[in-house]
């Protein structure tokens, strides 16, 4: 969505200046440099001897759980993952029957921004490859076409599309700057200013906390000056990705953190499938061990594979160790554990003990509130879209942004000689409800009706090779929607659980349970606040045992007293 990379945004953040950082994840909550905390030669910290093999339980090997679980390892513990589906969570890459290695369909996360420094810090360091993701109108996409109200512009520019959608960009710059001090903050995040982030930020929260992203919109002076139309175009397209209208009723400040940080720009994808991040977590051995021999993974910790999912979970009876029971019954005690999977599934799949969480922590839990999400794939030929019309001269189809059932579609293409891969249909909220009662030929059949009133003269069927591949998460029932959507009012519930990792001042029946995932972060949907939610953990167990960081490379926990969350008061 950035200016350099994204034209149909032509706001906000200019590239780095020679030795200025670049734009990261860096808070604003909580302004802690992750990447800093893991590149330290001194190590994230270390456990006492007396603790070395101790078992940690890591309920959920998604993202956040195996980060912890890797890091963990590392110390000196000895992590058990528990996993109730697949190892990957909600980067899952499914493979089309019979393709070519890489071919996928990325049904959970599948682009990443580059502010993602501490999730790039594991992509680096597993060798995994990556490409810029075919956004609308970036450089990396060739052509998109917009499509509203049976209107369809095709542009590879914002230059191409008509004064509109320029307005509505200029409109959303002035807004952001106006009312969010968006280049003061940003500059903060860029020299990772810590006091000025804070005080900038801070001042925002109880002005946005209670206030609807399309509050924000509406009643700003640069979209007021305009029409009802700018707005709703403004929700159908929006800016960079693609449109925001389902997330107009969250709260503003969600909206600002995913912009600030610029997670909505500067996109890459990993080739050959997101998920080989944490299934390589999973199967590499580390250069650096405490405790372990060399060449030990956490495949070779469990036998190559991980505990079924966990049934119930209970304080034992000593006071101090966590009892799990996973779903054959099999019992097992633990000094501490982590909590990875998403929040509702300990009031609907797991008997959890309600004396391991204080009652308002349980309030934030069961309060989130998640969004639903739905993609369909089909593999192709060949990428038969980059076939140029004779008559216009343009690409045989575009990558696709429109108010019709399937809102989104991208075109992925794997090299010549290589089937390509079509997201015929990538919906949120009422759009993907709309497609929840299908079966997957009859999602296919849904999108293609649609995109034919697009492209009357595109037999998109007759390239379709395979099986379609689609997902709806809201209808798993290890997962019950696809990512946290803040409300209004939901700041509270936020940083009771982002700063549950903080065991010092609780109860000691509510210490030794840690929780993490996207849905814990600031930054739910992104695979960051995954991230480093999972490091927060790591320094909370490692604390909660007796360890340390180290006092050249300190940690979360050791700044979180003094740059932490605020809170508002009840």
């Amino acid at each position: 969505m950035n200016s350099t990379t994204q034209p149909v945004d032509t706001r906000r953040s200019d590239p780095a200046r020679p030795g200025q950082r670049p734009i990261s994840i860096y808070g604003p909550d909580f302004p802690f440099a992750y990447d800093d905390w893991l590149a330290h030669p001194a190590g994230l910290g270390q456990v006492p001897a007396s603790q070395h093999g101790q078992e940690v339980a890591v309920v959920g090997g998604g993202m956040a759980g195996l980060v912890a679980a890797y890091e963990l390892m590392r110390m000196g513990l000895k992590p058990v993952v528990y996993e109730a589906s697949r190892l990957g969570g909600r980067l899952r890459s499914q493979r089309f029957d019979a393709a070519p290695e890489g071919i996928v369909a990325e049904l959970g996360g599948m682009r990443f921004p580059q502010s993602s420094m501490g999730f790039f810090h594991y992509v680096r360091q597993l060798g995994l490859r990556t490409q810029p993701f075919p956004n609308p109108l970036t450089p990396h996409c060739s052509s998109t076409v917009i499509d509203l109200e049976g209107r369809t512009h095709y542009a590879r520019t914002l230059a191409d599309l008509p004064p509109m959608f320029a307005e509505v960009a200029q409109a959303w710059d002035s807004a952001l700057e106006t009312h969010a001090q968006f280049g003061a903050i940003q500059q903060a995040i860029r020299e990772r200013d810590p006091a000025q982030l804070k005080r900038l930020w801070n001042a925002l929260i109880p002005q946005w906390d209670d206030r609807t992203f399309y509050d924000f919109v509406a009643t700003s002076e640069a979209f007021s000056r305009l029409s009802f139309r700018h707005r709703e175009v403004f929700g159908q397209v929006g800016f960079g990705t693609g449109g925001w209208d389902s997330d107009f009723p969250n709260s503003m400040l969600e909206i600002l953190r995913v912009v600030l940080t610029e997670c909505d720009s500067h996109q890459f994808l990993i080739q050959g499938g997101a998920d080989q991040v944490p299934r390589s977590l999973w199967t590499h051995a580390p250069d650096r061990l405490t405790h372990w021999p060399a060449g030990t993974t956490l495949a070779s910790l469990h036998s190559g594979a991980p505990r079924p999912g966990v049934r119930e979970m209970r304080r034992h009876a000593d006071g101090q160790r966590i009892t799990l029971v996973d779903s054959w019954s099999h019992r097992r005690d633990y000094a501490a554990v982590l909590v990875t999977c998403q929040s509702w599934l300990l009031t609907t799949q797991i008997e959890c003990d309600e004396s391991l969480f204080a009652q308002p922590t349980w309030m934030a839990l069961d309060r989130t509130r998640y969004m639903q999400s739905s993609k369909t794939f089909v593999m192709v030929d060949r990428p038969f879209w980059k076939d140029i019309n004779p008559a216009t001269g343009r690409d045989t189809m575009s990558m696709t942004l429109t108010d019709r059932l399937t809102r989104g579609t991208y075109l992925f293409d794997h090299g010549e000689g290589q089937p390509g891969v079509i997201c015929l249909s990538y919906a949120w909220m009422s759009d993907a409800l709309k497609m929840l009662p299908h079966p997957p030929e009859k999602r296919v059949r849904l999108a293609l009706d649609a995109l034919r009133k697009i492209y009357p003269d595109v037999d998109i069927a007759s390239h379709i090779i395979g099986d379609p591949i689609t997902v709806s998460w809201e209808a798993d029932p290890h997962f019950l929607g696809a990512f946290k959507g803040a409300l209004p009012g939901h700041y509270r519930y936020n940083q009771r659980m982002y700063a549950h990792f903080m065991q010092q001042e609780m109860a000691p029946a509510h210490r030794g349970i840690f929780l993490a995932g996207d849905d814990i972060s600031w930054t739910p949907a992104w695979v960051e606040g995954a991230v480093q939610t999972a490091l927060n953990a790591v320094w909370g167990i490692m604390s909660h045992l007796g360890g340390r960081s180290d006092p050249a490379n300190p940690g979360p926990g050791d700044t979180f007293p003094e740059w932490g969350p605020i809170s508002l008061p009840d």
